[in-house]
C-alpha cells in the first residue's frame, strides 16, 4: 500500500446532533426523530445505498417499535444505533492496486514515470475514494523528434540551411537524451485547383528548379542515423503552389496516425517540429477544390512515404487533430515565421501540450527553438483525464518544496527527475447501467498512464441472499429479502398479510401515497392493509395524523421559539383543506403563527380614528396607505399636506371674528375656539398665524388635552399695522434723491480737475526738456524729382 492513500468520507462521521439538524432542515424542520430524513423514499436495499452515503439498511429480521409495529428499513445510521437496530447493510468504496511498478529511469530498460499504472475501484455513489498518483519525468528518457516542414518555394532558403542542421541538432539533442531518433518529412499542398496550377506542364514543374507538387511526403522514418538525415535533407528540392494557405494539417494528421510508418515508439517521447511560413488549411476548405469526403483520421501512405488520399479526404479539423495527438502522445512545436506567429500561438490553444516559436529568416533557429520548447515542454506536468459523466475526479497537486493545490492539476519549474505527487479524489455519482467504467489518468504528453477501473456499488450483498416464498412472509407468500418481504402477486403489506381480489395489482401501496407522491404515507407511517398507520412521537404530546400522516401538532410556524406563539395565542391543527399542519390562533391574535394582535388602541390617531383614517392596523402598528402622503407611527404625519394651522384658520375667523366661513359651515368646524388676552407659551404647540381682510395678523395654536381632544386658542385682539403717511415718503424718497445725485456730480468734477491737472504739469515738464533738431523736414519734400539713368556713359 506504499504511495497510495485511501479516504472514505461517510456524513455518518458526523456528530449525530449535526446529521440531526441536516435532517431536520431538509425536511422543513421536522425534528430528527421523526422517522421522515433523506433515506426515506428508499423502498429496497440498492435504493437505499444509492440516495446518500450517510443511509444504511437495517437486515435485522425482527426491527420493531415497542409497540411492535416495523420501523423504516432505509434510515440514516444514527437512527439505527438509536433504535436498536445490529444488523445494517452499509457498503463503503474501497480498492486496490492491480499494476504498482516503482519509478525508475530509462537506463537501458523501459522507464517507469507513473505510478501506480493501474488500480480498481469499487465505488458506492457519493462516498469517493482518495489516491495518490506519483509523476516523474525519467532522466535519460528516448526521443523521437520528427521534423515536417513546408516545402513551397518561399522556403527554399529555409531548406537550404536546415540541410547544415542535422548534426547539431542530433549533437543538442544527445546532451539531453542518449536515445534519439530523428526523421524528415514534408509538405505542400492538395493537388488540385485553386491550390495548386493543374496545367500539365505545372504539374511536373511548378517552377524553375522545383519539384511536382504533393500533398505530404514521409521523406525518412524515425532513425538514428543523423549524417543520413543530412544526406536525405540535402536531396530535397522545393516545390510550388497557388495560395497562400498550405496543406499543414493534412501533414500532421498523417504523421501522428502513422505510428509504424513514422517509426514512433512506443517507450518516448513524441516531438513533431513544424515550419513553415504560411498558414493553414482546415475543415471545410477542401469544398474549394471539390474535395466534400472528411477526413476519417487514418493512415494512408504509400510504400513510397506518399499521401495517398490527399486529394479525396478534406483537411481535418484541429479538434479532430487534437483528438489523434493526445490518444498518441505527441506534441507539436510550431516554428513559424514573425508574421504568422499570432496564427499559431492561437492554435496551440487547442492542441494539448503544443508551443509556438518565432522562425529566423533563413531557420537558422532552428536547434534554440527546438531545445527552449522541449524545457518548457519537461518542465511542467499536467493531468488530464477521460472519466464518464457518473464519475467526477477532484485533484489535488503536491509540488515540489511542500507546496499543496487543491484544485490543481499541474506542478511547474520542474526538472528531470523530479518527482510530483497528485491526489485523485473520484466519486460515483449515479448508477450508470453498465456498472463497470475504464477510464485513463495520464500526464499530458506521456505515453504512460493510469489505468482507473471503477465498479459501482448500486445493490447490497443481502440482496442476493433472498429467501423465496419465506415462511416470514406470513407463511410462504412472499420473498425474504435483506429483513423485509417482497410480496407475491395479489398480496401486500409489511409483512405480505393483507390480500387483493385483483391478483394483478400492481402498486398496494398506492391508496398510502398522497396525490403523485412516490411516498409512503409521507414518509411517517407504514401502509397496513391500504391504510396508514402512523408512527408513534417519543413525545406522547405530539402526534401525526392524517390519511395519509400528513399533518401533526408539532411543526407550525413558531413565534420567540414557542409554537404558534405559545398555548396562550394559538395551538397547531391539521387544516382540513389543505392537509397541512397550521395555528389556530386564538381571539385577539392572528398570522401565520399568531404573532399579531388584533388590538387597535396603539393605532388610534389624535383625532380618534384607527390610523387617522389613512392606513390600516395590522399587529398593533399602522400601515398607511401608499396612495396618501400620511405616514408616521399613527399615518398623522404629513409633510406634503397643509399644516394645522391653514387647515384652521377659517374656523379661527369665523368663530372668533365672525367673518369668512356661512353660519353652516361655521357650525361645522370641529374644535372648539377658546379666546385669550394673550397667547400661552408652549414649547409642544405651534403658534399659528394669519393675516385678515383687514391685513392684521391673527395669532392662534392648538392644544391636545389628555383626554385626546383637541381645542384652538386663539389671542382675542388682532395685530395690526400702525398706517403710514404716504406722502412724507414719497418726499423722503424725491430728497434722498436729489441729494445723491449732487454729491456723485460734486466727486465727478472732482476726479475731473485731478486728471486734468496732471496732465497739463506732464505737457509742461516734456515742452522744457525738448530740444529742436535743425535737420531737414522729414515730412517735407521738394516740388521737383531727380531720376538717374543706370545705363547713361555705358
Amino acid at each position: 500500500m506504499a504511495n497510495m492513500k485511501v479516504r472514505h468520507v461517510h456524513k455518518d462521521g458526523l456528530p449525530g446532533r449535526i446529521v440531526c439538524i441536516l435532517g431536520v432542515l431538509a425536511l422543513s424542520l421536522a425534528p430528527c426523530l421523526a422517522q421522515s430524513n433523506i433515506c426515506s423514499d428508499a423502498r429496497t436495499c440498492g435504493e437505499c445505498i444509492v440516495l446518500d452515503p450517510s443511509c444504511g439498511w437495517c437486515t435485522q429480521g425482527d426491527y420493531k417499535d415497542a409497540e411492535g409495529k416495523s420501523r423504516p428499513r432505509c434510515d440514516l445510521i444514527t437512527n439505527f444505533e438509536q433504535n436498536g437496530c445490529m444488523e445494517i447493510s452499509n457498503p463503503t468504496s474501497s480498492f486496490n492496486k492491480t499494476q504498482d511498478e516503482p519509478l525508475s529511469n530509462a537506463g537501458g530498460v523501459a522507464a517507469v514515470q507513473v505510478k501506480p499504472q493501474a488500480v480498481h475501484l469499487k465505488l458506492r455513489p457519493g462516498l469517493p475514494v482518495d489516491l495518490t498518483m506519483q509523476v516523474r519525468q525519467a532522466e535519460d528518457y528516448p526521443v523521437d523528434l520528427y521534423y515536417v516542414m513546408d516545402l513551397s518555394k518561399s522556403m527554399e532558403d529555409d531548406l537550404n540551411n536546415l540541410k547544415e542542421l542535422g548534426s547539431v541538432l542530433a549533437r543538442e539533442m544527445k546532451a539531453i537524451t542518449s536515445d534519439f531518433h530523428l526523421g524528415f518529412g514534408s509538405f505542400v499542398d492538395k493537388t488540385v485547383m485553386p491550390y495548386v496550377s493543374t496545367v500539365p506542364s505545372k504539374l511536373i514543374h511548378p517552377c524553375t528548379g522545383c519539384e511536382a507538387p504533393y500533398g505530404f511526403k514521409n521523406v525518412l522514418p524515425l532513425n538514428r542515423d543523423t549524417d543520413l538525415f543530412t544526406n536525405i535533407v540535402r536531396a530535397q528540392n522545393a516545390s510550388g503552389n497557388l495560395d497562400a494557405p498550405e496543406g499543414g494539417l493534412d501533414a500532421l494528421m498523417q504523421v501522428t496516425v502513422c505510428t509504424s510508418e513514422i517509426g514512433w515508439r512506443d517507450q518516448a517521447r513524441h516531438l513533431v517540429i513544424f515550419t513553415t511560413d504560411a498558414p493553414f488549411h482546415y475543415a471545410g476548405d477542401g469544398k474549394l477544390g471539390g474535395i466534400v469526403t472528411p477526413n476519417d483520421g487514418n493512415c494512408y501512405l504509400s510504400t513510397s512515404g506518399e499521401y495517398t488520399k490527399s486529394t479525396i479526404l478534406d483537411y481535418p479539423s484541429i479538434g479532430q487533430l487534437n483528438a489523434k495527438m493526445q490518444k498518441n502522445s505527441v506534441i507539436p512545436i510550431f516554428a513559424v515565421t514573425d508574421s504568422k506567429i499570432g496564427i499559431y500561438r492561437n492554435l496551440t490553444q487547442y492542441i494539448e501540450a503544443a508551443t509556438a516559436g518565432i522562425l529566423a529568416a533563413d531557420s537558422g533557429n532552428v536547434v534554440e527553438l527546438v531545445k527552449d520548447n522541449y524545457k518548457k515542454i519537461t518542465s511542467k506536468v499536467e493531468v488530464v483525464d477521460n472519466a464518464p459523466t457518473n464519475i467526477t475526479v477532484a485533484y489535488t497537486a503536491h509540488c515540489l518544496n511542500g507546496q499543496v493545490t487543491p484544485g490543481s492539476r499541474e506542478c511547474s519549474d520542474l526538472k528531470l527527475g523530479n518527482t510530483v505527487n497528485f491526489t485523485l479524489s473520484i466519486t460515483a455519482t449515479t448508477c450508470p447501467e453498465e456498472r463497470v467504467k475504464t477510464f485513463n489518468v495520464r500526464p499530458i504528453g506521456f505515453s504512460e498512464e493510469l489505468t482507473v477501473t471503477v465498479e459501482v456499488v448500486c445493490d447490497c450483498d443481502c440482496e442476493a441472499q433472498k429467501v423465496i416464498n419465506s415462511d416470514k412472509c406470513s407463511m410462504g407468500n412472499g420473498t425474504l429479502e435483506c429483513g423485509t418481504c417482497k410480496c407475491n402477486p395479489g398480496r401486500y403489506g409489511q409483512d405480505c398479510e393483507c390480500s387483493s381480489d385483483d391478483a394483478d395489482l400492481g402498486d398496494n401501496d398506492s391508496s398510502c401515497r398522497a396525490g403523485n407522491s412516490s411516498i409512503v404515507c409521507s414518509g411517517r407511517g407504514s401502509c397496513v392493509c391500504g391504510l396508514c398507520v402512523c408512527f408513534q412521537r417519543p413525545n406522547p404530546s405530539e402526534q401525526v395524523s392524517g390519511k395519509h400522516c400528513e399533518c401533526d401538532n408539532f411543526s407550525c410556524d413558531r413565534y420567540k421559539g414557542e409554537l404558534c406563539g405559545g398555548p396562550d395565542r394559538g395551538v397547531c391543527v391539521c387544516d382540513d383543506k389543505t392537509k397541512r399542519s397550521k395555528c389556530n390562533c386564538r381571539p385577539g391574535y392572528k398570522g401565520d403563527a399568531c404573532e399579531c394582535s388584533t388590538r387597535t388602541d396603539t393605532c388610534t390617531a389624535s383625532n380618534g380614528l384607527i390610523c387617522n383614517g389613512v392606513g390600516t392596523c395590522n399587529c398593533g402598528k399602522c400601515e398607511c396607505n401608499v396612495s396618501t402622503a400620511y405616514r408616521g407611527e399613527r399615518c398623522e404625519e404629513c409633510p406634503a399636506c397643509p399644516g394645522k394651522c391653514e387647515v384652521n384658520e377659517d374656523c379661527v375667523e369665523c368663530k372668533q371674528f365672525g367673518r369668512g366661513l356661512s353660519q353652516e359651515q361655521c357650525d361645522g368646524c370641529p374644535y372648539p375656539v377658546i379666546p385669550v388676552d394673550e397667547l400661552p407659551t408652549d414649547e409642544n404647540s405651534e403658534r399659528c398665524l394669519y393675516h385678515n381682510e383687514d391685513g392684521c395678523s391673527v395669532l392662534f395654536t392648538y392644544q391636545t388635552l389628555q383626554n385626546r381632544s383637541f381645542i384652538l386658542i386663539v389671542q382675542k385682539e388682532p395685530v395690526c399695522p400702525v398706517p403710514v403717511k404716504v406722502e412724507f415718503i414719497i418726499i423722503g424718497i424725491v430728497v434722498g434723491i436729489i441729494i445723491i445725485g449732487l454729491i456723485l456730480l460734486l466727486i465727478w468734477r472732482l476726479l475731473t480737475y485731478i486728471h486734468d491737472t496732471r496732465e497739463f504739469a506732464r505737457f509742461e515738464k516734456d515742452r522744457a526738456q525738448a530740444k529742436w533738431d535743425q535737420s531737414e523736414n522729414p515730412i517735407y519734400k521738394p516740388s521737383t524729382s531727380t531720376y538717374k539713368n543706370p545705363l547713361y556713359g555705358k
